[in-house]
């Protein structure tokens, strides 16, 4: 049976081309994760914060370098874009953001990000969630953009207000963290907004 609408964005079009270096244009580049970044990722998972707000950790550099391998298989099956948020300067890791649960023909995406603990409080993840937004409407096409986080986790909800996505309301327990069900603050951004 036909669809009677077009995909919003048609499959291939992040497989076909290299993902992409995005400037922030204000000192942060988000680039491709590479084999190298396993131990400096590693280190930003030792931070207790980290354990705090993600339900996952990481053992050792060999399980964080399997993590990268699918980071970047990821971009080639179009169900996930994730990029390495750097200082443009030295290249050093300041965090990571992506696009996670793509569903290219219904045209949305879920953003996540993360900061190591020495980039925390400097605009780092509104800054690279606002990059990567940009990029997402502007070159590939997506419509809707949504970002959940812990209702507790303040700092998250700063950044998803200041980077444009507005407030949609809580689902509530929605996502299992070690010390129990969280209740999450669900924020979006839509095209035009």
């Amino acid at each position: 049976m036909p669809y009677l609408i077009s995909p919003v964005v048609p499959a291939g079009t992040l497989a076909r081309t290299a993902q992409p270096a995005l400037p922030t244009g204000d000192g942060l580049l988000l680039r491709p994760w590479q084999p190298q970044d396993a131990p400096a990722v590693y280190a930003a998972f030792q931070d207790p914060l980290m354990h705090q707000w993600h339900i996952r950790a990481a053992d050792s550099e060999e399980e964080v370098a399997g993590w990268i391998t699918q980071w970047v298989s990821g971009w080639k099956e179009e169900t996930e874009a994730q990029w390495a948020v750097v200082d443009a300067d030295t290249g050093e890791l300041r965090g990571r953001v992506a696009l996670r649960q793509m569903l290219l023909g219904d045209g949305c995406a879920e953003v996540a990000y993360w900061t190591v603990a020495r980039a925390r409080g400097r605009g780092v993840a509104v800054r690279a969630t606002t990059a990567l937004s940009r990029w997402a409407f502007d070159e590939v096409g997506f419509h809707r953009l949504e970002l959940s986080h812990a209702t507790a986790n303040e700092a998250s909800c700063r950044v998803a207000v200041k980077a444009g996505f507005a407030a949609e309301g809580t689902k509530r327990s929605a996502l299992l963290h070690p010390d129990g069900w969280h209740d999450m603050h669900l924020h979006a951004r839509v095209r035009g907004d």
